[in-house]
C-alpha cells in the first residue's frame, strides 16, 4: 500500500533509494556508494522529506563509519561526514538532530565497535519511526471530519519518511479502517511536489485524491467546502514557528480567514528547542522557477526570489500533531510534550 522509499541492507551496507525527481514518470531506484553521491541525492531532492533525509543520513554515516574503521583519525573524519551531510539542507532540523545523536557514539577508540552501534541505532531508529507515523495517523483521525475534505500541500507522505507519512498518515490509517477522505492536493510551486509525489502515492493507495494548483486555494477552500488543513514541518521551534514548504504560511492565513482548523502533523524529531522564531530559510537555484522539466518559462536573467521554505507562526496553527497526541503550539505545551529530549 505505501512506497518503501530508502533500502539498508546490512551486511554489506548496500544503501538504495527511490529516485523521486523521476517520479511520476519513472519508478527507479539508486545505490548510494559514496558520501558525494548521497550529498548530491540529498541536494537534488532525489531522497526528500524531513523524517526520510534523516534516516538517510544515518545510513550513510553507517556507511562511512565502517569504511573509516581502519583510519587512525576516524574520530575527526567521521564528525566531518556528519557535519557535510548536516550541511546539505540546513532547515529540515530533523537531519541535524538525528547525525549529532549518533555523533554522541563517536568516543573511545574501539572505532569498530563505534560503526557497529552507530548502524545498529540507524537501523532500530528507522524501523521504530514505522509506529511512530502510524501513531501520528491515529491521532490526527481524532480531530478530521470522517469522510471530510481535506486539504495539503507538498509531500509529507510515506515516501517523504518509513511509512504512512506525516500529514498523509490519516489518509493511510484511514484506508486501513475504512474511513475515507476527500483530499485536496496543491501542486507544490516550484519542484510540484503535490503534482508529481502527493497525488501519485495517493492514487497508487486507492485514496480519493484532487490536484488542485497552489493559486486555486483560496477557490477550492470557498467552493468545495474544506473542511482543514494538515500539513507536515520541516523544523518546529519552542515558540511554535513552523518552517515548511513555501506555500504553507498562505494557507494557515486562508485557514483563519475562513474559520477552518489549520493543523502541522510532525514526530517529535521535527522540534527544535532551541530555536524561537529565527529560522534558516534555504534558498535554492532560481533555474526552479525560470524552468519546468528543462524548459525556460521566464526572460533570460531576470531576478528570482527562490525561498524552499516558509514560517508559520503559532496564532495561525490549530494544532500540532505528533506521535503522543495532538497540542497546542504555544511553548508551555510544545515543551512539555516533546521534553527537550530527542531519543535516537
Amino acid at each position: 500500500m505505501t512506497v518503501q522509499n530508502i533500502r539498508f541492507h546490512p551486511p554489506t551496507d548496500e544503501l538504495i533509494v527511490l529516485d523521486q525527481t523521476l517520479l511520476p514518470h519513472e519508478e527507479r531506484y539508486v545505490t548510494i556508494e559514496t558520501l558525494e553521491q548521497a550529498e548530491h541525492a540529498i541536494e537534488t531532492l532525489q531522497v526528500r522529506g524531513a523524517p526520510a533525509i534523516a534516516y538517510f543520513g544515518a545510513f550513510v554515516l553507517a556507511k562511512e563509519a565502517g569504511r573509516l574503521v581502519d583510519d587512525p583519525d576516524f574520530t575527526r573524519r567521521l564528525d566531518l561526514v556528519g557535519r557535510r551531510l548536516i550541511a546539505t539542507r540546513p532547515t529540515a532540523v530533523n537531519l541535524q538532530n538525528v547525525i549529532e545523536s549518533l555523533l554522541d557514539l563517536n568516543v573511545g577508540d574501539d572505532f569498530e565497535a563505534i560503526a557497529e552501534e552507530i548502524k545498529r541505532r540507524a537501523i532500530a531508529l528507522y524501523d521504530r519511526d514505522v509506529d511512530t507515523y502510524r501513531a501520528i495517523g491515529e491521532h490526527a483521525l481524532t480531530v478530521l471530519p470522517a469522510g471530510g475534505n481535506v486539504l495539503t500541500i507538498c509531500n509529507a507522505g510515506a515516501i517523504a519518511t518509513s511509512r504512512y507519512g506525516t500529514a498523509l498518515a490519516p489518509f493511510y490509517v484511514g484506508k486501513e479502517r475504512g474511513v475515507s477522505f476527500n483530499v485536496f492536493a496543491c501542486e507544490t510551486r516550484p519542484l510540484l511536489q503535490g503534482a508529481r509525489l502527493t497525488v501519485w502515492e495517493l492514487d497508487r493507495a486507492d485514496i480519493d485524491v484532487t490536484l488542485i494548483t497552489d493559486n486555486m486555494a483560496a477557490w477550492t477552500i470557498q467552493s468545495k467546502r474544506v473542511d482543514a488543513i494538515i500539513v507536515g514541518a520541516d523544523r518546529i521551534t519552542r515558540t511554535g514557528h513552523v518552517a515548511n514548504k513555501i506555500g504553507t504560511l498562505q494557507l494557515a492565513v486562508l485557514a483563519k480567514h475562513y474559520g477552518i482548523p489549520f493543523y502541522v502533523a510532525a514526530p517529535h524529531s521535527t522540534f527544535d528547542l532551541t530555536a524561537d522564531d529565527t529560522i534558516e530559510i534555504e534558498e535554492r537555484n532560481p533555474s526552479e522557477v525560470t524552468h519546468i522539466g528543462g524548459h525556460p518559462t521566464a526572460p533570460v536573467g531576470i531576478t528570482v526570489f527562490n525561498p524552499a521554505f516558509d514560517v508559520t507562526t503559532p496564532n495561525l496553527i490549530t494544532g500540532l500533531i505528533t506521535e503522543a497526541g495532538v497540542f497546542e503550539p504555544t511553548e508551555a505545551a510544545i515543551t512539555h510534550h516533546v521534553g527537550g529530549t530527542i531519543h535516537v
